[in-house]
């Protein structure tokens, strides 16, 4: 049954396509039902998370049965509505217990190096090509305001022993082509990747112990262990279950005061002219994080097309025309010159939240666990709290594992309507201390 307002009952639907897909060749959904009812993992959501989890568990259980189910095709989920950034930089440095921040910074650091390091690891031995790039990236600031905030970061940067280079408008200007932003930092910590090619050739390259059912969204979990998952092609029996469905975990009735939706949007341009990129500066690859969280990230993508994305909408999606208006005048206010500001595909993502910024990433009741609240830095991040995620349920201790268990947990949330009050308010608060960085 079709849902208004962008969402279904226990997962996500979208008004288009994501873009990152269309660009790629068709690839056939892995949609056959499995060869067997009873597993002894089954896992909902097919993302980075759930992936990594599927195959660390495969990895180390070769004899277990493991199912992967998720509502959508690889590519058209939120793994492949990302901007394609994979940053290995902490984004929230919190955590229980008697650690400083300094001491948070370098244990995640490590971790998403680590993440990193393995999804470059799984892309090279899968034999897919996912546009891995080692460019670093920008970070620029419109704003008197947004400038307090990069120097903040920066004093960060010092701190962890992370190089960077500082840029003033001048030096913005030449290498991204405008004027816009008056002062910014390039660093190499960032890797990117056609998201879409990247979670589709995770999703082909599975050990031979997990079964992928795409398109078959699970729309109930049932029972204390061993649990019924009930999905829309039928019912599957498990001895443990993982939730690696993001917010969409609370529409299944787990997490329910932890986690909110938030839907994010995007537009990428035709292939643009050799004149029009010569107006995008010096790099045929580049991508700027804004100053502030609601700001509009860009990236020139390698093969001549542009991305601009902005804009936040709590638990539904807003329609996709005012969206994409708001998308081009963003890019028209940082290129006046280009002759065109039009996209040739427009679409929205969401993502999970949290209330202070941390990841669950655990045992929720015996036999179901989950790794859910990205906080919109999924890829590295789901990719390493799902490998790790795995280890713990197959009782493989580490340190990196145990230094993720000490990590903060997210915080209460109140429930509606005072919840979606209080994210509104956030959201416009944020929305005008942004700016001219929107």
């Amino acid at each position: 049954m079709s849902h208004p307002s962008g969402q279904s009952q226990t997962y996500p639907q979208y008004q288009s396509g994501s873009g990152w897909n269309a660009m790629l060749p068709e690839r056939a959904p892995r949609a056959a039902a499995p060869p067997h009812t009873r597993y002894k993992h089954v896992i909902i959501g097919a993302g980075y998370t759930g992936l990594a989890a599927a195959r660390r568990l495969a990895e180390l259980q070769p004899q277990e049965r493991i199912l992967v189910l998720d509502a959508t095709a690889a590519g058209e989920g939120s793994a492949g509505r990302n901007s394609g950034f994979l940053i290995n930089l902490p984004h929230n440095t919190r955590m229980s217990g008697h650690h400083s921040p300094l001491q948070v910074a370098r244990k995640q650091i490590a971790m998403y190096q680590s993440g990193l390091d393995w999804l470059a690891e799984l892309s090279e031995r899968g034999g897919f090509d996912c546009g891995w790039d080692i460019a670093g990236k920008y970070h620029a600031a419109a704003t008197k305001l947004g400038r307090s905030t990069l120097s903040a970061s920066l004093a960060q940067y010092r701190d962890w022993g992370v190089a960077y280079t500082e840029l003033d408008q001048d030096a913005l200007h030449e290498q991204l082509g405008t004027r816009y932003y008056e002062f910014g930092y390039h660093s190499m910590n960032n890797v990117f990747v056609q998201p879409a090619a990247l979670i589709r050739g995770l999703a082909d390259t599975l050990p031979e112990n997990v079964w992928l059912m795409e398109n078959n969204p699970v729309l109930a979990v049932n029972g204390a262990g061993p649990y019924t998952v009930r999905t829309r092609g039928g019912d599957f029996t498990a001895d443990n279950v993982v939730l690696a469905n993001n917010a969409f975990a609370r529409k299944l009735g787990f997490l329910r005061s932890r986690l909110v939706t938030i839907f994010t949007y995007a537009g990428v341009t035709p292939v643009l002219s050799p004149a029009q990129l010569a107006l995008l500066g010096q790099r045929d690859q580049w991508g700027v994080i804004p100053a502030n969280r609601l700001g509009t990230t860009l990236r020139r993508i390698r093969g001549g097309r542009f991305m601009v994305r902005s804009a936040y909408s709590y638990e539904a999606e807003q329609p996709l025309e005012r969206m994409e208006q708001l998308l081009r005048d963003s890019f028209q206010r940082r290129y006046p010159e280009l002759a065109s500001h039009d996209f040739e595909y427009v679409w929205s993502g969401s993502t999970a939240l949290t209330g202070n910024g941390a990841s669950f990433v655990g045992q929720v009741r015996p036999g179901l666990y989950a790794a859910v609240g990205c906080n919109g830095a999924g890829v590295i991040k789901g990719t390493i709290h799902g490998k790790l995620l795995g280890e713990l349920i197959a009782g493989r201790r580490s340190p990196m594992l145990d230094d993720l268990e000490a990590f903060e947990k997210p915080n209460w949330l109140p429930p509606d309507p005072l919840r979606r009050i209080g994210v509104m308010i956030a959201i416009a608060n944020q929305a005008k201390k942004a700016g001219l960085e929107r």
